[in-house]
């Protein structure tokens, strides 16, 4: 869990640290909400709520939806989230840092490597996708 963590607490750290050292206050407290910005973006609470790997793969057999993996900190998916934006809730997430059975998954798939954002739909496997790829594929 604090794996997931470590990125939105270093901008958070390094905000308050930019923010004491500024020369004036106003410009410590744009800096400190900046960085403020950047922790959450960093942050698991951007992406869907995670499945676990068996869970995501039981779901999609069902409707066919893209199982997407992915781990905080990675700036490929954070880019795929942003750009699918109230869409990316059409897929299923699934937090390779949390869930073992997802990082296995994505090792078959890469080779070896936990390359994400890996999206697997029945049949076929992308890794780091183009968003519009990806959006194409969503259900409506």
């Amino acid at each position: 869990m604090l794996r997931s963590w470590w990125m939105a607490g270093l901008m958070l750290v390094l905000g308050v640290v930019v923010a004491v050292r500024a020369y004036s206050p106003v410009v410590g407290v744009v800096e400190l909400l900046v960085f403020g910005v950047l922790a959450a973006l960093f942050s698991p609470l951007v992406f869907p709520r995670s499945l676990t790997a068996a869970e995501a793969r039981e779901r999609s057999a069902r409707d066919g939806r893209p199982v997407i993996y992915w781990r905080p900190g990675c700036r490929y998916c954070l880019r795929l989230r942003l750009r699918l934006g109230h869409r990316a809730g059409r897929a299923y997430w699934v937090n390779i840092w949390r869930d073992p059975d997802g990082a296995a998954a994505v090792r078959a798939v890469t080779g070896g490597d936990e390359t994400v954002p890996t999206v697997v739909l029945p049949g076929e496997a992308v890794v780091n996708p183009e968003p519009s790829w990806l959006r194409e594929r969503l259900p409506a």
